[in-house]
């Protein structure tokens, strides 16, 4: 997968059903996608949070682009939005110290920044997968969607894949068969929790999700999807 900021409950699904979860530092950069950005909840309704990059081309990866220099101030206008909109949620004090550290991290290598910050998260959430960066894989690079993703497999010497449910219009059941790799697809069940007493809404960063709920309960979301085999 793409190193997202603060993702929603469904990449740790992912993390969680998996022994290896495999981070893409040398992928280009999706603009406008979920790596530099995500979603929380801003007096009821859904608003973003990003990270600023510096400028830079288009085709770079993602282990080459920088955080802007403006970051110094952002940062603390972020955190300080996360506060303002959460500091009277139930589990705010033990989420926010983890959040703070992430949003601090004195890095300004985009993925070595995320990568501390999925971490952390992973830490918070109890989650014991070990994370591995693609780079640090010894196959041929160039390689390109579902053969590379094969071959890191392979690399791996893994037997299974999961993948979440938008990858079934990318990738081939059959195809990842004859590699001797069982493909299954992971779809999040709805669900829904209390958020201020506000109309509920989805698909959040985990920042709201660990805002509004205790570990225990995230540990059963974790385990609330199902898989396409």
């Amino acid at each position: 997968m793409q190193p997202y900021f603060f993702p929603y409950i469904g990449y740790f699904q992912l993390i969680n059903a998996v022994d290896e979860f495999v981070i893409y530092d040398n992928i280009e950069f999706t603009k406008k996608g979920w790596i530099n950005r995500n979603r929380i909840l801003v007096d009821g309704k859904d608003s973003y949070i990003t990270i600023p990059l510096k400028r830079d081309s288009d085709y770079l990866d993602v282990r080459d682009r920088y955080l802007a220099e403006s970051w110094v101030s952002e940062k603390n206008k972020i955190l300080n939005r996360i506060i303002a909109s959460y500091r009277k949620a139930p589990y705010f004090d033990f989420i926010y110290p983890v959040i703070e550290k992430c949003i601090l991290f004195k890095e300004n290598n985009l993925f070595l920044f995320i990568l501390n910050s999925l971490n952390l998260v992973k830490e918070y959430l109890e989650i014991r997968t070990m994370f591995l960066t693609s780079s640090t894989i010894p196959i041929d690079h160039e390689l390109k969607a579902e053969k590379k993703v094969a071959e890191i497999c392979k690399a791996r010497k893994a037997d299974t894949y999961f993948n979440p449910i938008g990858g079934i219009q990318l990738y081939s059941k059959d195809k990842f068969k004859d590699e001797g790799i069982d493909l299954h697809f992971l779809k999040t069940n709805d669900f829904s929790y209390k958020q201020f007493g506000n109309n509920f809404v989805p698909l959040l960063s985990i920042i709201d999700v660990t805002m509004f709920n205790s570990k225990e309960e995230i540990k059963g979301y974790l385990n609330s999807f199902y898989t396409l085999l």
